[in-house]
């Protein structure tokens, strides 16, 4: 009996000892943080700030990899199949949780390929329009699409992303028939609602900021349950007479599945307290991305339960990509 209590406390030491050293050796080279999407969006921005921040703490550099397309399946795929050593992780957002109910097939497994980190922020979106269709108010907006059915185009990222089902859903309550344009990013879509090229966008403030300041484009409304401090004078859809609308953005960080747990426990930490830190703070609530941080536990809980609401809507709504 004591020889076998000898060798269990001298396994359980061995081990601890091990997740020790693996904790203070790691990293033992640059982490790479891939983006799935373009340069420019609210992932991209939000990548470049925390990553920098967290760089400072894990004493190695942290080099941020866009590789956008197929609705982020190629940047996730990307990630799922880095070596599993902590050092290979994915912004994800919404569309992780989408994928699944829209695709037949995937090239990974969405639990099985990934280890939740922590969630990043949450992010309200923005309903844009261009300056050409001379609209100051939701209202406005809805009678003058209801005046041109089918003319009309509203872009998002897409298809089948967080903005694309949000931007269905606003249709459907406001019916209206419009042409869907999707863009590969944020970014791209407000650079063609600029140009000329698409009548409105719905995307995360971050993208739409700097335009709306300018006076380029006009937002008339916001998707959160309450304004937004960045833009108190537009109203959210909710309070423009559709009920309890809520259609919010948040991103998170996974690591590719299989990672060590003192690996994911660092970078855990590092996330979080860069997420704390004033300078980084400051910077993401000017953007309108309001900073979260969450144990890994508690991220994978509300990547399950995301992933089990959009099984509903998607299915409701008929959306499919392939």
């Amino acid at each position: 009996m004591k020889h076998w209590l000898r060798s269990t406390l001298s396994c359980v030491l061995s081990v601890f000892c091990i997740s020790a050293a693996m904790a203070q050796g790691f990293p033992s080279k640059p982490v790479h943080i891939v983006v799935p999407f373009p340069p420019g969006g609210t992932a991209d921005v939000l990548a470049r700030l925390v990553g920098q921040k967290m760089s400072e703490g894990l004493g190695q550099q942290v080099l941020i990899e866009n590789r956008p397309g197929a609705g982020t399946v190629i940047g996730t795929e990307y990630v799922a199949r880095a070596p599993a050593d902590g050092h290979t992780l994915l912004v994800m957002a919404n569309s992780f949780t989408i994928n699944p109910s829209v695709h037949a097939k995937l090239p990974y497994d969405p639990f099985k390929d990934f280890a939740p980190v922590t969630m990043l922020v949450n992010s309200p979106q923005v309903l844009v329009v261009s300056n050409a269709l001379q609209v100051k108010s939701l209202a406005e907006f809805i009678a003058l699409v209801r005046s041109r059915p089918g003319q009309l185009s509203l872009a998002t990222v897409g298809p089948a992303t967080t903005q694309h089902i949000a931007s269905e859903m606003l249709k459907g309550i406001m019916k209206l028939d419009m042409i869907y344009a999707p863009y590969p990013g944020g970014a791209p879509a407000v650079t063609a609602l600029v140009g000329g090229h698409v009548n409105a966008v719905l995307a995360n403030y971050s993208e739409v900021a700097a335009q709306i300041s300018s006076g380029k484009i006009r937002a008339i409304a916001v998707t959160s349950r309450e304004r937004m401090a960045s833009l108190k004078d537009v109203p959210t859809v909710a309070e423009s007479g559709f009920g309890d609308f809520e259609a919010v953005a948040w991103f998170g960080l996974v690591v590719t599945g299989g990672s060590p747990p003192a690996a994911i426990a660092r970078l855990n930490a590092e996330a979080n307290k860069a997420l704390k830190a004033p300078d980084v703070r400051e910077k993401l609530i000017a953007q309108a991305m309001y900073p979260a941080g969450t144990t890994p536990e508690q991220f994978d809980a509300h990547i399950r339960s995301e992933m089990e609401k959009y099984a509903k809507v998607i299915k409701a709504a008929g959306i499919k990509v392939d």
